[in-house]
């Protein structure tokens, strides 16, 4: 049987990540939040910077339209609470045991 459609010849790939980087245990957090495509990353946000930095000719274009979200930048703002240090404390006692 002939299938439905040509296999296709690329492979693409969009990521998102967010990590958080600690000092110190939780006395100095950091949470970054950034976008891949194709191995290549476009943007990010930092939260010591408080809002998206393009990194890429596409990433500009974006961080436009995303740091004109008050909402958006305060609620990233507020992951090195709700989603770093609420996870550090989380997951520490089952880490530092082993």
């Amino acid at each position: 049987p002939r299938p439905l459609s040509p296999a296709p010849t690329e492979v693409f790939q969009w990521m998102g990540m967010s990590e958080c980087h600690f000092s110190n245990g939780t006395d100095r957090v950091r949470f970054v939040e950034r976008y891949i495509y194709n191995r290549k990353q476009d943007m990010h946000f930092d939260s010591d910077v408080g809002e998206y930095e393009g990194d890429t000719p596409f990433g500009e274009i974006q961080v436009g339209y995303l740091n004109s979200d008050p909402e958006r930048l305060e609620y990233l703002k507020a992951q090195v609470n709700g989603f770093c240090r609420y996870n550090y404390e989380l997951s520490t006692p089952f880490l530092v045991s082993r």
